[in-house]
């Protein structure tokens, strides 16, 4: 006999545990890099462009862009599914792309940026984080390759 009451609905199935693992290690610690960097560009920005935005507003909506993209490489390196894993390779080739284009920019043109961004001068401001984690991402990516991983 059962113990449940008797308008009680208990699924047919019970939901198999997921059985991917969890970014520990490496993986865990680019996720909080990743996320200390999204909640620092997203801070500054948003402050930014709220206060002052006539004093530089293409640098501050470049940082906020920068912002959005963190948040997104965040979200997405820290699941393990295989449309995040694509959103993640996406979110860190623009992350590149967009340090290099935009440091290379701050380079050139100066005076096209009279407050920093959180990519101008490849991410100077930011002690070259920003120009260094895209490659770690990358890496990341590569190395926990699910495809490559069952291939071993």
């Amino acid at each position: 006999m059962s113990t449940e009451p008797p308008d009680a609905v208990t699924p047919p199935h019970p939901e198999p545990a997921d059985p991917r693992p969890r970014a520990y290690g490496a993986g865990r610690a680019l996720v909080l890099v990743y996320g200390i960097l999204a909640l620092g560009a997203t801070a500054r920005s948003v402050y930014q462009l709220l206060t002052k935005p006539e004093e530089a507003p293409l640098a501050y909506w470049l940082s906020l862009v920068a912002a959005v993209i963190y948040v997104v490489a965040t979200i997405a390196l820290a699941h393990n599914g295989v449309r995040m894993r694509r959103i993640a390779w996406a979110a860190v080739l623009v992350e590149l792309v967009g340090v290099l284009t935009v440091g290379l920019w701050s380079f050139l043109r100066p005076e096209d940026f009279p407050e920093a961004t959180v990519w101008s001068h490849l991410g100077q401001g930011y002690g070259y984080v920003p120009l260094v984690l895209p490659f770690l991402g990358i890496a990341w990516l590569m190395r926990s390759d699910p495809a490559r991983i069952a291939r071993q």
